[in-house]
C-alpha cells in the first residue's frame, strides 16, 4: 500500500512540477515580450544620446568603449548590480525600468557634456557613487528614460599635510581615503563611517556617521570645498564659485537633489598614535537589558575622546548585546574612566587592545589583522542577501520594559539588529542649521534597525519587511516626535515618495522634515535657485521652491 501511494504521490508531484515549470516559462516570455517592447522604445534615444555625446569634438568620451556601457555590455551588468548596494531587494521593492545606458566619465568636461545631453533629450540622471543608498535611487528610476552616471572613475586623492586637507574624488570609496591618509601619516584620521566600501559622494552629502564624530563631528561637518556641476552643465570650482547657500546644502542635505559634485574638499583630524577599543559581548539576561537601559544615559554625557555603541541582534534563537568602542587614548586612562562612569559593563584590562587608528578602522570592520589592503576592496559580496532599514533618533533613555519589548520581537525573525550609537561631544556644539543634519543637541543616540534574509521571494520579503514595519511602530512612543526624525543615508521610502514630476514642497515635507528639520525649507529654496526646473530628481529629491 505505501508503494502505491508513493508511486502516486510521485506522479502527482511530477504533474506540479511541469504545471509549474510551465507557468514560469510562459512568465519568462511575456518577459523578454516586455523586455523587448520596452527596450525597442528606449533605443532610438539612446542612440539620439550616443550621437549627441559623440558632437562633443574637445572630448575623448565616444573614443573609448569603456566609458559608456550599452544594457548588452558585460560591464553594464557588472555595474548595476554586483556593485549595488541591497540590488536585488530594491528591485522587488521598486519598480524601475532599466537605465538606457551607464556612464563612467573621467573628467568634469564628460560630466558637463553627459548632463546637458541628458537635459536636451529629456532623458533622467541618476548620480552614482558607491552604490550604497538604501533603497537603490542612485541606479533606479521610476521614470524612464535614464541613464546611469556612475562616478567610479573620479577617485583621486591629495593629501596635504602641512594644510592638513585632502581632496578626494566624488567616486572614492571611505576605504580608499583612509587608506591614503594612512600611508602619509600616522598622526592623521578622518571621522567618517566604518564600512570602507561606502563611496565618499553619498556619505559626505548625507551626513556621514563615524566612530569619531563625538571628538569631531560627522564627516560633512569636516568639508571645507567642494567643485560641482550644475544642471546647465556649469563647472563650480569651488565654494566661493557657488555660494555659501549652496556649499551648505550639499553638506548633508543630499547632493543629488541639487547636482553632481566631483571633489570634495576634507579637513584632516588629528589622532593619537595609539588608540583603545574594545568588544564585549552580553548574552540575554535580566542584567543585560539593565546594561542597556543604563548605556542609554551615559553614552552621550562621556568624555568626547569615547565612543561607545551597541549592537542588538538575534544569535541562534537567543538575543544578544554587543558594547563596541573607541577611545582615542590609551589602555591606562580607558579603564579608570570606565570604572567611574559605566560599571555595570564590567570592562577589564584583557578586554581591549591598543592600536593604530587604521587599525581601529579595520577592528570596526571586523577585519582586524587582515592586510591593510583590504580596504581598498569595493566589490560587496552580498549573494542571496537582502535587507530592510529605517532609522530613528532618542532624546529620552527607553524604559527596560520598552527595550524588553525589543528582544521580543527580536525573537520572532532570523536576523534583526539594531545599531545604537551615541551623539554628544562635538555633535551638540554645533547648531542644528549650520549644516542640514539638524539631529544635534536634545537627542542622545541615533538608531539603525535592519532586518535580513535570504531568499529571492516576494511573501518572504513582504513577511520581512512587515516585521520592520511593526517594530518601528512599537518604537514610537520612545524616539524622537513632531516630527519623528531619521537618517537621510538610511533612506527609508516608507516615509513618503515624490509621486509627480512637479512635487510640491508640500507634500514632500511628509519625508523631508523627518530627515531635516526646519532645514528641510531652506534646502528646497537652495533647490529654487540652483535648479528651479527639477532636472536633478528622484522619489526623495528636494522640490524647488521659489519666493
Amino acid at each position: 500500500m505505501f508503494f502505491l501511494c508513493n508511486s502516486k504521490l510521485k506522479k502527482t508531484k511530477a504533474l506540479k512540477m511541469r504545471t509549474v515549470e510551465a507557468f514560469a516559462l510562459s512568465l519568462l516570455l511575456l518577459f523578454l515580450v516586455k523586455w523587448a517592447n520596452s527596450d525597442s522604445k528606449v533605443s532610438p534615444i539612446r542612440d539620439q544620446f550616443l550621437s549627441c555625446m559623440s558632437t562633443h569634438s574637445v572630448s575623448s568620451f565616444m573614443n573609448s568603449k569603456s566609458l559608456i556601457h550599452e544594457p548588452d555590455s558585460r560591464l553594464y551588468t557588472d555595474l548595476s548590480q554586483t556593485v549595488s548596494q541591497n540590488y536585488r531587494f530594491s528591485s522587488l521593492n521598486f519598480s524601475s525600468e532599466k537605465p538606457i545606458l551607464i556612464a563612467t566619465p573621467r573628467t568634469e568636461s564628460e560630466i558637463q557634456r553627459s548632463l546637458l545631453c541628458s537635459r536636451k533629450l529629456g532623458v533622467q540622471v541618476r548620480t552614482k557613487s558607491g552604490g550604497h543608498d538604501y533603497e537603490g535611487l542612485s541606479y533606479l528610476s521610476s521614470q524612464s528614460p535614464f541613464i546611469v552616471l556612475d562616478l567610479i572613475n573620479l577617485r583621486s586623492i591629495d593629501i596635504n599635510l602641512r594644510e592638513e586637507t585632502a581632496w578626494v574624488g566624488a567616486g572614492a570609496s571611505i576605504g580608499e581615503l583612509y587608506y591614503k591618509i594612512a600611508k602619509a601619516s600616522k598622526i592623521h584620521g578622518f571621522p567618517a563611517g566604518t564600512c570602507p566600501s561606502v563611496g565618499v559622494g553619498g556619505h559626505f552629502s548625507g551626513g556621514g556617521f563615524g566612530a569619531m564624530m563625538r571628538k569631531h563631528g560627522l564627516a560633512a561637518d569636516n568639508v571645507v570645498d567642494a567643485r560641482f556641476v550644475d544642471a546647465n552643465g556649469r563647472i563650480y570650482n569651488g565654494r566661493r564659485e557657488m555660494g555659501e547657500d549652496l556649499f551648505w546644502a550639499i553638506r548633508g542635505g543630499g547632493a543629488a537633489s541639487f547636482g553632481v559634485v566631483t571633489s570634495w574638499k576634507v579637513k584632516l583630524v588629528r589622532v593619537p598614535e595609539k588608540v583603545t577599543c574594545f568588544t564585549r559581548y552580553l548574552p540575554f539576561t535580566q542584567n543585560m537589558t539593565k546594561i542597556v537601559h543604563r548605556w542609554q544615559s551615559i553614552a552621550a554625557t562621556l568624555e568626547d575622546n569615547l565612543f561607545i555603541r551597541v549592537i542588538i541582534y538575534n544569535s541562534g534563537g537567543s538575543v544578544q548585546a554587543t558594547f563596541q568602542a573607541n577611545y582615542l587614548g590609551g589602555i591606562d586612562k580607558l579603564i579608570p574612566l570606565m570604572n567611574e562612569k559605566f560599571p555595570e559593563l564590567g570592562l577589564r584590562f584583557q578586554d581591549c587592545s591598543e592600536m593604530s587608528w587604521i587599525d581601529s578602522i579595520m577592528y570596526f570592520n571586523w577585519k582586524r589583522g587582515q592586510p591593510l589592503e583590504t580596504l581598498l576592496d569595493r566589490e560587496q559580496r552580498y549573494n542571496d542577501l537582502y535587507f530592510k532599514a529605517k532609522s530613528d533618533f532618542v532624546k529620552n533613555p527607553i524604559p527596560e520594559t520598552g527595550l524588553e519589548g525589543i528582544w521580543k520581537r527580536f525573537h520572532e525573525v532570523e536576523s534583526p539588529m539594531m545599531i545604537m550609537e551615541p551623539l554628544g561631544g562635538r555633535m551638540y556644539e554645533i547648531g542644528e542649521t549650520e549644516t542640514p543634519f539638524p539631529h544635534r543637541r536634545g537627542n542622545l543616540y541615533n538608531i539603525q534597525y535592519m532586518v535580513k534574509w535570504r531568499v529571492k521571494d516576494i511573501e518572504e520579503m513582504e513577511k520581512y519587511v512587515r516585521w520592520m514595519r511593526l517594530l518601528y511602530g512599537y518604537m514610537r512612543v520612545y524616539v524622537s516626535g513632531s516630527p519623528r526624525g531619521a537618517y537621510l543615508n538610511y533612506r527609508d521610502l516608507d516615509l513618503g515618495m515624490n509621486k509627480a514630476i512637479n512635487c510640491s514642497f508640500e507634500d514632500a515635507s511628509l519625508w523631508g522634515m523627518r530627515y531635516f528639520g526646519s532645514n528641510f525649507k531652506r534646502l528646497a529654496m537652495v533647490k529654487g535657485k540652483i535648479d528651479p526646473t527639477n532636472f536633478f530628481r528622484n522619489e526623495q529629491s528636494v522640490p524647488p521652491l521659489i519666493v
